[in-house]
């Protein structure tokens, strides 16, 4: 059985939403419907925002990796960052998320993006061992803050 990256269109929202929703339900993010689906609308239209993968095992759709798109002075150019990456729970542990990430990796690659980045739960060993023996590390003098923006009109 071989895993792939597919990219997600927008006839795929269906199936997408799916996973997604699994996704902030595994994680606890609280998040209307209307404006998940306005989002991942927004990536999928836009691929100067990013892209979504969806990640298929043979035919069967197991999960997904969205990526958005930025800039980095400091590393040179275009990078990326893994926003979600999400395998159904029957399909963890098999090496399916670290084929996932294996080949996200070279797609980016092949995007000229100088540098990729995630996230990862502090609590969550497991993941950080999987990122790290993917070439990951963690910044030794920084670590990532945010502040939503509400209310801002372009």
């Amino acid at each position: 059985m071989a895993i792939c990256l597919q990219p997600a269109q927008r006839q795929h929202l269906d199936e997408l939403l799916f996973f997604v929703r699994a996704y902030h339900k595994y994680e606890g993010i609280q998040l209307s419907d209307e404006v998940r689906r306005d989002a991942v609308i927004s990536l999928l239209g836009n691929s100067a925002f990013g892209r979504i993968f969806l990640i298929r095992l043979d035919a069967e759709l197991i999960g997904y990796v969205a990526i958005s798109f930025g800039f980095s002075i400091e590393f040179g150019g275009r990078d990326a960052f893994i926003d979600e990456i999400f395998i159904s729970s029957e399909y963890r542990g098999s090496g399916y998320g670290r084929e996932a990430l294996a080949l996200m990796k070279a797609e980016v690659a092949r995007h000229d993006i100088k540098a990729l980045h995630l996230e990862v739960a502090r609590t969550n060993k497991r993941a950080q061992q999987l990122y790290r023996s993917l070439g990951f590390s963690e910044r030794e003098k920084y670590f990532l803050m945010s502040t939503e923006i509400f209310g801002v009109k372009g």
